[in-house]
């Protein structure tokens, strides 16, 4: 009885891990390698959240002067940490450039590989590796 208690905790243990990890989505699920993109925009909404943090900006067309409202997807919060972010290293109103690749879907978003701060911001010309799930390496 105990052994069946037991193994039965074990089982639910293991389900209940493996659960997030299975919700995951890849990179080659969401976003298309061949079509980099670079855009830069106004920071409308910064979301430090897991299991990706998200910027959203707004872009304007220079033929149109149309304002469209982008969502670039990063790393999770500590990948970036670990790269040189912060909580606050984005703030609303400032100007970024951000380097990546497009949504598979055709929505207005993409998966960041670089964010460069244009010099409204705190740190002027830096580019930071967003810390995404396709990788990349910053240019500076």
């Amino acid at each position: 009885m105990r052994a069946c208690i037991l193994s039965g905790l074990i089982v639910s243990g293991l389900l209940l891990a493996t659960g997030p990890a299975a919700a995951h989505h890849s990179f080659a699920a969401e976003f298309d390698a061949d079509k980099p993109i670079t855009l830069t925009g106004i920071v409308t909404k910064v979301e430090w959240t897991n299991p990706h943090a998200w910027v959203y900006f707004n872009v304007r067309d220079k033929a149109t002067g149309e304002v469209t409202n982008w969502g670039a997807e990063m790393g999770p919060p500590h990948g970036l940490q670990r790269r040189g972010w912060r909580r606050d290293t984005l703030k609303i109103g400032e100007e970024v450039t951000i380097a990546g690749s497009l949504a598979k879907n055709g929505s207005k978003r993409l998966n960041a590989r670089t964010v460069t701060l244009t010099s409204t911001g705190a740190r002027p010309g830096e580019s930071l590796d967003a810390a995404s799930s396709q990788g990349g390496v910053v240019e500076q």
